[in-house]
């Protein structure tokens, strides 16, 4: 994949810019991803250093555990990041790239948890919680 890649929130209040390598996607079907987005989050990662933020006004963060907060655009509620404490890198949800990236769906996690109205039927690997 491109080590520079762009793009935004649906309204585009939020640009992000990457100038780092981004980890394969991941699909997390834990039940805060699923709430948030209706199905499964699927997301990369990339070095918090890496990652440069136009519209940071527009963003709301959302302390969604005792260890990590989620982001999210002000204005049209798209789900931007996910990050933990303290962390070096920081998850940025993968549909928010503008094509092309290069990037892929690696596996899925906390599949245990999974909505009960659809399956996972891709031949990735899926975990119970975390891998």
């Amino acid at each position: 994949m491109a080590d520079v890649n762009t793009g935004s929130c649906l309204c585009g209040a939020v640009r992000l810019r990457t100038s780092g390598p981004l980890r394969d996607v991941v699909g997390c079907h834990c039940s805060q991803c699923r709430k948030q987005t209706g199905l499964y989050l699927a997301a990369t990662n990339a070095a918090t250093a890496d990652l440069t933020i136009d519209g940071k006004d527009s963003i709301s963060w959302y302390r969604s555990s005792p260890t990590a907060s989620r982001a999210f655009c002000k204005t049209c509620g798209s789900a931007l990041f996910w990050v933990a404490d303290d962390a070096d890198q920081i998850s940025i949800m993968a549909g928010l790239f503008d094509k092309p990236t290069g990037l892929t769906m690696s596996h899925h996690i906390y599949c245990a948890d999974k909505g009960d109205f659809y399956e996972l039927t891709d031949g990735l690997r899926q975990f119970p919680q975390s891998d």
